[in-house]
């Protein structure tokens, strides 16, 4: 009976093993089962959803919530402790920097992306190209009307992202460059409000990550240059930025794994397949 019990003792532990191998043999499987939530940004949200979605798939019994809200919600969920990982479309400021030293936590931004930050306007626009300078002026509010520079007669609408947005941030960076955007422009809280704002007013222009391009709105080349994953990997399109994954301290334990799978070469198709470029 013992020699009997210790054998069926030795295949159920076989088989348990021979159960979970599928997943024990993918280097970013969980090695427990956790739960990790994940917060921020509107951009890096349809990499972390499915990302998430598939990394479930992997560990089975492991939970991964996704929530938006933009990168400056990201950021201060993780020095808060409300949330794992900060999702968010800019690199912290140097005042979050301090507010996180103040309370004990080391913000470190894990890139897991890049994109680039489109222009577009309404179908109707006769327009295919803009300028930088062109861009600063509308969104400055100089220029209010599209006869101005070529785009017919009539209302310029500027759409924006809010305040707490990383691709207000990165916009205001590399596009207004130190002008303050105009007071009647359309403040949105998501990438999709601004492509909704865009595809029904016409005179709109607006800007907004790549994945949420359509044929429903004209894009314009920026200095000549399409919005594209090439040319935003070769270079030559400037109004491009990385996507991070905030973390408090280096990544560690479950939140590693899952940062590992996000950038894994399974991970990147993923990056790839939501409409962003590949960092690897």
């Amino acid at each position: 009976m013992k020699k009997f019990f210790k054998m069926a003792v030795a295949l159920s532990v076989m088989a348990l093993a021979a159960g979970s191998a599928s997943a024990w043999n993918w280097p970013w499987a969980a090695k427990s089962e956790n739960k990790i939530s994940l917060t921020g940004s509107t951009t890096v949200l349809p990499i972390a959803q499915k990302a998430a979605e598939e990394f479930m798939k992997i560990n089975k019994g492991v939970e991964v919530s996704v929530k938006g809200g933009g990168s400056g919600v990201g950021i201060a969920a993780i020095i808060d402790g409300s949330a794992d990982i900060g999702n968010a479309s800019r690199a912290i400021k140097a005042k979050e920097i301090i507010n996180a030293k103040s309370k004990g936590i080391n913000p470190v931004g894990n890139e897991v992306a890049k994109d680039g930050i489109a222009m577009v306007v309404h179908k109707s626009n006769p327009i295919d190209a803009i300028t930088l300078d062109q861009l600063r002026d509308i969104f400055s509010g100089r220029i209010t009307n599209w006869s101005k520079i070529g785009g017919g007669s009539g209302k310029i609408v500027a759409v924006s992202r809010d305040t707490t947005s990383g691709t207000y941030e990165v916009f205001g960076e590399l596009v207004l460059r130190g002008a303050k955007l105009r007071d009647d422009a359309i403040m949105t809280v998501s990438n999709r409000e601004v492509a909704e704002n865009v595809k029904n007013t016409e005179g709109a222009i607006g800007y907004l990550g790549l994945a949420f391009l359509s044929d429903e709105m004209k894009v314009l080349k920026v200095e000549g240059v399409m919005a594209t994953e090439a040319n935003v990997i070769n270079g030559t399109y400037k109004v491009a930025r990385p996507l991070y994954m905030y973390t408090n301290g280096e990544p560690s334990g479950l939140v590693k794994q899952f940062i590992d799978y996000v950038v894994s070469s399974e991970g990147q198709k993923i990056v790839k397949e939501v409409g962003y470029v590949p960092v690897k």
